[in-house]
């Protein structure tokens, strides 16, 4: 069976993590900037306060888990009033080499956090996470306290193969935490229409097959509703019409190709549904911004290092 979740996380192809400890003691808080890369924590031990711009303040606690897939700016403290130091988060993620505490060095911590961040290659990674949740919260899941600390670990040495363990990592990590909160009151998105059984296998569907000449009375057949009640409940749940989310896939599925050059434009064209190299030129630059070809070329290039 076709698993959307899993395709979209291997098309965002999550590489180079890093991670450290993070520990608080006394009066201590900090803000870091907009970041723009998912970034993710556990508390290993003690509990605080987390306030991710756009959202309500948490209070975090021994066993709990945060994933923000675009990292927008946030505030973490301790619980006492305190005017945090502020923190340039591009810069400390270019420079930091270990383990950070904030606060006063001659008190025992008050909370012991295990963090990081990673990027996604993926060259359509922007329409991709859009898909997924802002933010995910998730409190006791051992697996993912493991996950984390095997990340960790992994990060601070220099075994062979640690790319590869790295991005596999993440890429469970990802799967894990994203697919606990594939739920009905889930915010609109890729997992809230999972959780629904009928727009799931309508989903399911595109995805298996995105070659396929879908309409959208096909589609609300596979849900099982009428035309008008599956377009008002797959909009309202995954926050695009049906049609929309297709063509995107589409478009994610073409530029993914198009970066392997493995095949040409006119095979790239037939698997993602287009009658004609043309008709599909067409259709992605008006959504693309640029036509195929040049897609094509403008990442061999970044991908060839200078002087080659």
């Amino acid at each position: 069976m076709t698993d959307p979740l899993s395709e979209v996380i291997a098309l965002l192809r999550p590489e180079a993590v890093f991670a450290k400890g993070i520990s608080g003691s006394g009066r201590w808080g900090v803000r870091y900037s907009d970041f723009g890369h998912p970034s993710f924590c556990v508390v290993v031990e003690g509990s605080c306060r987390l306030a991710v711009d756009g959202h309500p303040p948490l209070a975090l606690e021994a066993g709990d888990f945060v994933l923000l897939p675009t990292t927008p700016g946030f505030t973490i403290s301790g619980f006492d009033p305190v005017t945090p130091n502020l923190i340039d988060a591009k810069r400390a993620a270019a420079s930091a080499s270990s383990d950070v505490h904030h606060g006063n060095d001659d008190e025992p911590p008050s909370v012991r956090i295990l963090g990081g961040y990673f990027i996604f290659q993926g060259e359509d990674s922007g329409l991709l996470v859009s898909m997924l949740p802002k933010q995910v919260h998730v409190r006791g899941i051992e697996r993912l306290s493991t996950l984390v600390k095997l990340l960790t670990d992994e990060s601070a040495g220099r075994q062979p193969g640690r790319d590869l363990v790295l991005s596999r990592l993440v890429e469970i990590l990802l799967v894990e935490s994203l697919r606990l909160t594939q739920a009905p009151d889930a915010p609109a998105g890729l997992l809230r229409g999972l959780g629904d059984e009928r727009l799931a296998e309508a989903i399911r569907q595109m995805h298996a097959g995105p070659a396929r000449p879908w309409t959208m009375a096909e589609l609300a057949k596979e849900a099982g509703l009428s035309r008008s009640a599956f377009f008002d409940r797959f909009t309202r749940n995954v926050g695009l019409p049906p049609m929309e989310y297709l063509l995107a896939w589409r478009m994610a599925l073409a530029k993914d190709l198009l970066r392997r050059r493995e095949i040409d434009i006119a095979e790239v064209a037939e698997r993602v549904g287009y009658g004609s190299a043309s008709t599909f030129s067409t259709a992605f630059a008006r959504h693309v911004g640029q036509p195929p070809g040049r897609f094509a070329r403008n990442i061999e290039a970044h991908a060839t290092p200078a002087g080659r």
